[in-house]
């Protein structure tokens, strides 16, 4: 069984910072890549930033400059790095990784929400 804990959302001001980390524990085979997604009420869940193993990371065009992906190997967290946020970067994002079998795994989720 795998778990992905997730944590760091919360309530910020539109310009503040948050710092959300996911770690995850269990059975699986080495983590490939490791992402956040995001969803907000009434939109489909997008991507927000992926890493794979070789630390290579891209991040959508809409935090760009923002947001910065960033992981740990050894501790199997991945974490995300948030700065200048904006109202509409209220969501709940969520965790997800994908073993070297092409196993996906999720998070449970975790609320940001960015006050005007």
């Amino acid at each position: 069984q795998v778990q992905l804990v997730e944590s760091g959302g919360g309530l910020v001001q539109a310009g503040g910072s948050l710092r959300l980390s996911c770690a995850a524990s269990g059975s699986f085979f080495r983590i490939n890549v490791m992402a956040w997604y995001r969803q907000s009420p009434g939109k489909q869940r997008g991507l927000v930033a992926t890493t794979n193993s070789g630390g290579a990371a891209n991040v959508a065009d809409s935090v760009k400059g923002r947001f910065t992906i960033s992981r740990d190997n050894a501790k199997n967290t991945v974490y995300l790095q948030m700065n200048s946020l904006k109202p509409e970067d209220t969501a709940v994002y969520y965790c997800n990784i994908i073993d070297t079998r092409g196993y996906y795994y999720w998070g449970q989720g975790t609320q940001v929400t960015v006050s005007s």
